[in-house]
């Protein structure tokens, strides 16, 4: 399927919970609404006309008036990539965990929420992976304050 039929099938199937699509491009993808991400997720993975099954990426992406989250979606079978994303507010981000469709994004989540401080609700083990457990802040929000020491140590 090419990023247009995409576009048009998670329209159809998913209604005004698809908020925006955009099908040209180097990088096709759907903003998506984040209390949907765990449906919408599943269906892209099992439906046989996507079966998006890999996970490339999941990221976290600053903006001055909101967090986003990406996902950067492949199918091993069709050999098309489709991106989808979700909108946060910046104040408590958090949405639910897509684990259980792809087991990848353990990995994936953890970091978002050490460096974003996303939090992925249901998610198996969020705890940080890069920083220590206990460093203060996200240090990708453009809003992070960049300490002067750790442990008594120079940063």
């Amino acid at each position: 399927m090419n990023a247009q039929e995409i576009a048009a099938l998670l329209t159809e199937k998913f209604g005004g919970r698809i908020i925006e699509s955009k099908s040209d491009g180097i990088n096709p993808y759907s903003i998506v609404d984040p209390a949907a991400i765990l449906e919408i997720s599943r269906f892209l993975c099992s439906d046989e006309r996507l079966a998006l099954d890999h996970l490339e990426l999941l990221g976290g992406a600053d903006y001055k008036d909101r967090i986003e989250v990406v996902y950067v979606l492949y199918s091993m079978k069709h050999h098309h990539r489709y991106t989808v994303k979700c909108r946060l507010p910046r104040e408590n981000p958090s949405l639910q965990t897509v684990e259980s469709v792809w087991k990848v994004a353990n990995w994936h989540e953890r970091e978002a929420f050490d460096m974003f401080g996303i939090v992925f609700e249901g998610h198996s083990d969020l705890r940080r992976i890069l920083c220590p457990d206990d460093w203060e802040g996200y240090p990708l929000r453009k809003d992070y304050k960049y300490p002067t020491s750790y442990r008594d140590m120079p940063v």
